[in-house]
């Protein structure tokens, strides 16, 4: 009698560890911006405690980037994208390694280079929120 009364009423299913809405690209995005930006600022300054800040305070916020990129390639998206999207686990590994280059440079190129192949995975993910 206890385990009907206990039993649960209804069953939920989510796609992802948590019913949808904790997953965004957007976190990863904003760190990469963060890493963009602070190339930026360390090609515009000569000031060499400036510039040893700024590589801290950039490789920072690159692992960040990636361990957001992670936690939603491994976490939000499943197999039916993966089939939807076949595209998407090179699309996630070239980001992640994007992030480790801007991680090891101050070109602000690589900082776009991860910032562009983050608004593809940006895109995707939004179609997949459609379904």
């Amino acid at each position: 009698m206890l385990s009907r009364l206990f039993a649960p009423r209804v069953t939920v299913h989510a796609h992802c560890d948590l019913p949808c809405g904790v997953y965004d690209p957007a976190q990863a995005r904003i760190e990469a911006e963060s890493v963009k930006a602070v190339q930026d600022k360390y090609q515009a300054n000569e000031d060499a405690s400036f510039r040893t800040r700024a590589i801290i305070i950039k490789e920072q916020r690159a692992e960040l980037a990636k361990h957001h990129l992670s936690v939603l390639w491994s976490d939000y998206f499943k197999a039916p994208h993966f089939e939807k999207y076949p595209q998407l686990h090179q699309l996630f590994n070239d980001a992640l390694k994007a992030a480790s280059a801007a991680k090891a440079s101050n070109d602000p190129a690589t900082g776009q280079a991860l910032l562009d192949l983050i608004a593809e995975i940006d895109k995707i993910f939004w179609e997949t929120k459609k379904a």
